[in-house]
């Protein structure tokens, strides 16, 4: 653990730009103090090759804002912000089998248990009904045997494993990819919150930090830093969640993917991933297994109860799957009429079997 004017000088540097992670740790290892980094000049750090020409300018100028940082550092906690460096015995053990950890980690809630099996569920923001009903299901399943779910806050299957883990009453934890005071995207904010409460909000980068892109592959190591094993979702074949599946495997995690038909762009990563080696996303049993946390209260991916259904509920339910079909499509498959298919179709969806995902279009609910 450092003094209060090391981690004050730790923050400073934090907040300087250019310098990631790997160069100030660096720094650290070469002058044995984060304070002596500070008093140092930026061309003397460049002459030992200990920092880049392009980043002289920068480290310079950021000296004149180190009492705004010391100010800002202390006014964290008002604000529901706790900072915990790598030096300290609450910074997640996981991140120091990464290359580049990050030098301070900024978070509201809490930070996920070491102790406790975590899987990182992601993929592709604009996804299907089928691939976000996944990503919920399995959350949702994997949180209530204790399992911790990891991931980025993002619109698509990132909030869908979120909210599913939500539904089990189990931890989730969000990564973001800017600045610990801001929800991106912003149509996540009741997600943001809730987190706070059922898990916490991390990031290694400073407050006010904008939703840069270059921010989110830095986000990405964390994610599968601080996981056992990722869950890929669905895909496509060149996007960031292969990005993290990528860093995961490097990191020596296990890699699970969902199936998808060999014609669908979004599982073109997926059906990739399985193709190398990847493990294949059946149910949950799948990863449980794998954590040896099999205790028989699995539900299966199809085994829902249709007792109490009347015979055109089941007549309709029977030709729905979770590839959302036209209303049309279900009259002709049923044999029903039009509004004998609708009365059906609302009784289902009232029962929570089914979902309405589109004017007039129908899938199965897991």
């Amino acid at each position: 653990m450092v003094s209060h004017e090391e981690r004050e000088y730790l923050y400073w540097l934090c907040h300087v730009p250019m310098l990631g992670a790997v160069t100030i740790k660096r720094l650290y290892d070469y002058m044995g103090s984060y304070k002596e980094i500070y008093n140092i000049e930026g061309k003397e750090l460049q002459r030992l090759g200990l920092l880049k020409s392009s980043a002289v300018s920068a480290f310079e100028d950021s000296k004149k804002r180190k009492t705004r940082c010391d100010k800002e550092l202390y006014g964290l906690k008002e604000q529901g912000i706790e900072f915990v460096t790598s030096h300290d015995a609450g910074f997640p053990a996981r991140l120091f089998q990464i290359y580049d950890y990050p030098m301070g980690i900024f978070y509201k809630g809490k930070l996920p248990d070491k102790a406790r099996p975590t899987v990182a569920v992601i993929g592709a923001r604009n996804c299907t009904n089928y691939g976000r009903q996944m990503a919920s299901y399995l959350s949702k399943e994997l949180a209530s045997c204790g399992v911790q779910i990891i991931s980025g806050l993002a619109s698509g299957i990132d909030g869908a494993g979120h909210l599913g883990a939500l539904e089990g009453k189990g931890d989730t934890y969000g990564v973001l990819g800017c600045g610990i005071n801001i929800c991106y995207p912003k149509e996540n904010y009741g997600l943001f919150e809730q987190i706070k409460e059922r898990g916490g909000i991390l990031t290694e980068f400073v407050p006010d930090e904008a939703p840069r892109p270059c921010n989110f592959p830095m986000r990405n190591r964390i994610i599968s830093g601080l996981s056992d094993a990722i869950l890929v979702i669905e895909a496509r074949e060149k996007s960031g969640s292969l990005i993290t599946a990528n860093l995961g495997l490097d990191q020596g995690k296990e890699i699970f993917a969902l199936p998808g038909r060999v014609t669908d762009p979004l599982s073109a990563g997926c059906n990739r991933l399985i193709s190398e080696g990847a493990g294949v996303i059946l149910s949950p049993d799948s990863v449980l297994e794998y954590f040896d946390l099999q205790n028989g209260k699995i539900l299966r991916v199809h085994e829902k109860n249709k007792n109490g259904l009347a015979k055109k509920e089941k007549m309709v339910y029977s030709c729905l799957d979770l590839q959302p079909k036209n209303l049309e499509e279900i009259v002709s498959l049923s044999g029903l009429s039009v509004s004998e298919c609708m009365g059906a179709l609302l009784e289902l969806e009232f029962n929570g079997l089914i979902l309405q995902t589109s004017h007039q279009y129908y899938g199965k609910k897991l």
